[in-house]
């Protein structure tokens, strides 16, 4: 679950957020089809609202019209794919102002693990910047989604590296994570990989230690899969985190 970097670019209350946020222009209300397909996979947006659950639902569908589905070695992506890929996306963006990661205007999907010519090696999941392409294997995002609490998200990973890449590109969306916050983040952030590093026992899994992107993505994964514990664990990276993302989701469970 890595990130191909082929170019360098360079408490909070859920309701009060909730209520300042204005959503995108109209988008046609969400399939009902789509709805049960929510209902059934997205632990997230079982725990919204029902206003919650509707603007969740705006931005699911706005997110699908918005990108270009491809499908690699099988003969299309489902509604089913598009939606729960969609939904990864907007579960981790809930709390930011309309971002829709559109730099990103490709999602390219594999049935298995592929094999990049690139790098030469299987991939689960990749962020290219130069060709504003997420790829995602479809077996490994739905494993990801099979245990909501082992931290382990291909969906929720690749759309961190999207997302922290999308903040520095040029467009409609750039800088959309406050500065400062972003600042304190990457201080702590660097204490904790540099513990995992040096071999101390971690919350973290140790492939966090690898570079700033991979423990970003893999914070991800463990604060909307495992809040609780994070905080318990690391409470001021939690809430620099909560803070960051503008969304706490041990709030989102207490709506």
């Amino acid at each position: 679950m890595g990130i191909l970097l082929l170019l360098a670019v360079g408490g909070i209350s859920f309701m009060a957020w909730v209520l300042s946020r204005q959503d995108a222009p109209a988008v046609l209300p969400l399939k009902p089809a789509y709805r049960r397909l929510l209902q059934q996979h997205s632990l997230y947006y079982q725990q919204l609202s029902p206003y919650n659950q509707k603007r969740f639902e705006k931005r699911v569908q706005q997110f699908i019209n918005l990108k270009r589905f491809v499908p690699r070695n099988m003969p299309q992506v489902t509604a089913e794919m598009k939606v729960l890929i969609a939904a990864s996306a907007v579960q981790l963006t809930f709390g930011l102002p309309n971002v829709y990661l559109r730099h990103f205007k490709t999602i390219l999907v594999y049935p298995d693990n592929y094999y990049s010519t690139i790098s030469k090696r299987y991939h689960k999941g990749e962020v290219n910047p130069w060709y504003g392409i997420i790829v995602l294997s479809w077996k490994a995002f739905v494993e990801g989604l099979a245990d909501p609490g082992d931290s382990l998200n291909l969906g929720l990973h690749e759309m961190a590296h999207a997302l922290r890449l999308e903040n520095v590109v040029r467009n409609d969306e750039h800088s959309f994570l406050k500065p400062h916050i972003l600042k304190q983040w990457t201080d702590e952030s660097q204490l904790e990989r540099q513990k995992i590093g040096e071999g101390q026992s971690h919350f973290f899994r140790q492939y966090a230690a690898l570079d700033d992107e991979e423990f970003f993505a893999i914070a991800v994964e463990n604060f909307f899969e495992r809040p609780q514990q994070f905080w318990q664990e690391l409470p001021h990276l939690y809430r620099t985190l909560s803070l960051l993302l503008n969304q706490d989701p041990l709030l989102v469970v207490k709506e």
